[in-house]
């Protein structure tokens, strides 16, 4: 049984207005906007079913739980506990962030850098205390997950938390590193999805995580993306994975069997493009297939000045034998294989076709020459590829190994927004992933993922 988890930032307060470190300080309150758009989250999910909503009680967190439980037909219990509370930054507390920056110059160098490493030496009435913010605040969401996901196995629960807090709850649920506390984002009224299947957290003998979407925007009415952060000189890329094809819709395997969009994906792709329309495109690259070129095609029309350029490097995974196939013809020939696929996918060698390592080499290597070819750092640039390739250019970007495959999940026609807002050299920033709202399906993603 799947046990869907949706995660929400609270609305904007009056510290995020004002530019001050929140942290667990209960100082802040929301603002109007804020509000406004926590009711407008509040009609994005009120067609789901939810078992239980828990909240941060911290007011800005707690506010927003309620304005957005108003706005359900059906009484939800709201439960406030300190598992979700923000990370706590006792000594920079209420501080704006240029003071943060002034006062404790080392140590925000540390935090933006390496904040997992940030110690704070905290005065207390007998002595001191040494407190690591990010590697307490990532032990804390574990233990909300080992306790609340057990009681909901099967249901739908919503999680109202802060920009820290979400990221924490994410990160251990994919596995990813404390180092890479701020590769993801969490906008304020942004919504994410997981999927558990339990047990949490998984095992040999089974469970697993999925992030079906991150940081979902498109419910608030301004910008469709993630808003640059500042100081940003780096570029942006938008990862789109192409359009429905029949192969899709029959999840038979595609691999490099060069499939063409059927009417849905071209459907699918014209409206990715009218997503899109607004965002200014400097460059754009794809797999040469059939299916992402021209996803990456129809996208472009709205971007006319844009010269699309062919990448092989972000072709889709070679099946091999496996190609032209539904899955029951696969496992009636390679009995078993499937199961290991989908649990160990970096063990797998698809026979005569590619295993995930010569993937993985082949799509990071094409994903930086995109990076490298463009002189102008401060420019936007569009990426269309595959599922499975997509999947990998994920688990790289986040620092996860090939392991970590199906951790995400990339629907047909979706957009992610990865960042390098420090340049090349810097890591980049998973800011949203699997937009799927363009294509009618609110914040669920319903495409057809179908076979890769």
């Amino acid at each position: 049984m799947t046990t869907r988890v949706v995660i929400v930032r609270h609305g904007q307060s009056s510290y995020n207005t004002e530019r001050r470190i929140q942290g667990r300080s209960d100082a802040s309150t929301l603002t109007e906007k804020g509000r406004d758009d926590a009711r407008k989250v509040g009609a994005a999910l009120n067609r789901l079913s939810f078992a239980a909503i828990y909240t941060s009680p911290l007011q800005r967190a707690k506010q927003t739980a309620e304005v957005i439980l108003n706005c359900f037909a059906t009484s939800t219990t709201l439960k406030a506990t300190d598992k979700l509370m923000e990370i706590d930054l006792p000594l920079w507390e209420g501080l704006l962030l240029k003071d943060v920056r002034d006062k404790f110059p080392e140590d925000y160098h540390r935090w933006q850098q390496h904040p997992d490493e940030l110690l704070m030496v905290v005065p207390q009435s007998q002595g001191t205390r040494e407190h690591f913010p990010v590697l307490a605040l990532y032990e804390q969401a574990r233990q909300f997950w080992q306790e609340i996901l057990p009681r909901h196995a099967g249901e739908t629960i919503l999680i109202v938390g802060h920009n820290g807090i979400n990221r924490a709850l994410i990160s251990t649920a994919l596995g990813i590193a404390p180092s890479r506390y701020h590769s993801l984002q969490q906008s304020n009224c942004g919504i994410s999805v997981l999927n558990f299947d339990l047990p949490y957290p998984p095992s040999p003998e089974g469970g697993s995580v999925q992030l079906e979407s991150m940081n979902q925007l498109a419910h608030l009415g301004g910008e469709v993306l993630p808003s640059l952060r500042p100081n940003h000189y780096g570029q942006r890329l938008l990862l789109v994975r192409h359009g429905e094809t029949d192969w899709n819709r029959q999840t038979r395997f595609q691999g490099g069997i060069d499939v063409p969009l059927n009417d849905n994906g071209r459907q699918q792709s014209q409206r990715a493009a009218q997503f899109l329309k607004g965002v200014p495109l400097d460059f754009a690259f794809t797999s040469p297939m059939l299916r992402p070129k021209e996803t990456a095609e129809i996208i472009l029309q709205e971007h006319s000045a844009v010269q699309l350029q062919l990448n092989d490097g972000l072709r889709e995974i070679s099946h091999g034998l496996w190609e032209g196939k539904l899955e029951a013809e696969i496992e009636q020939t390679y009995p078993g294989e499937l199961h290991r696929w989908r649990t160990v996918p970096a063990q797998v060698q698809m026979p005569e076709g590619e295993n995930l390592q010569q993937v993985w080499e082949r799509a990071i290597a094409a994903w930086h020459d995109v990076l490298a070819s463009v002189e102008n750092q401060h420019q936007t640039g569009l990426v269309v590829a595959h599922d499975a390739t997509n999947k990998v250019l994920l688990c790289h970007i986040l620092g996860l190994s090939p392991d970590h495959f199906w951790n995400f999940r990339q629907g047909n026609g979706a957009v992610s927004v990865i960042d390098y807002p420090q340049g090349l050299a810097g890591l980049p920033v998973l800011q949203a992933m699997n937009i799927t709202t363009h294509l009618g399906g609110g914040v669920i993603d319903r495409t057809a993922a179908g076979a890769l």
